[in-house]
């Protein structure tokens, strides 16, 4: 079941805050990577290649968990678990809002070879700091 996001835990995803994306491996180990975030409504959105590490672990199996720590103060974040739907991205529209969110201009060129995906989270417990 979907929960949604509070007020403090928008406006960390809103703000241009770094989110730590933790999925598993094949055998179970945890593997992290650092993405740039936005949502729609109560779901988190990030972008990344079919290639990727994240990509395949969460075709396998789409539980996952991100934490987003506020850039201004690293004492207030939020842990967001949950379960990822991918889907293809093949105008490549998100990375260009993120890139605009996070650096106020388009991200650098990729081939039509590169596969981007749509990572879509869709929350099933939430926890923020403080409280």
């Amino acid at each position: 079941m979907n929960v949604p996001l509070g007020q403090a835990t928008r406006e960390l995803l809103d703000g241009r805050n770094f989110a730590t994306v933790a999925t598993l491996n094949s055998d179970g180990a945890p593997q992290t990577s650092v993405v740039w975030v936005t949502r729609d409504a109560d779901t988190v959105l990030f972008s990344t290649t079919a290639g990727r590490r994240k990509a395949r672990n969460l075709a396998r199996d789409p539980r996952i968990s991100l934490t987003v720590v506020d850039s201004a103060n690293p004492y207030r974040s939020v842990e967001i678990r949950g379960v990822a739907e991918l889907s293809e991205d093949p105008g490549k529209t998100l990375p260009a809002l993120l890139s605009h969110k996070y650096l106020g201009e388009d991200p650098p060129a990729e081939g039509p070879e590169v596969l981007r995906l749509i990572v879509r989270v869709r929350p099933q417990r939430v926890n923020a700091f403080p409280v």
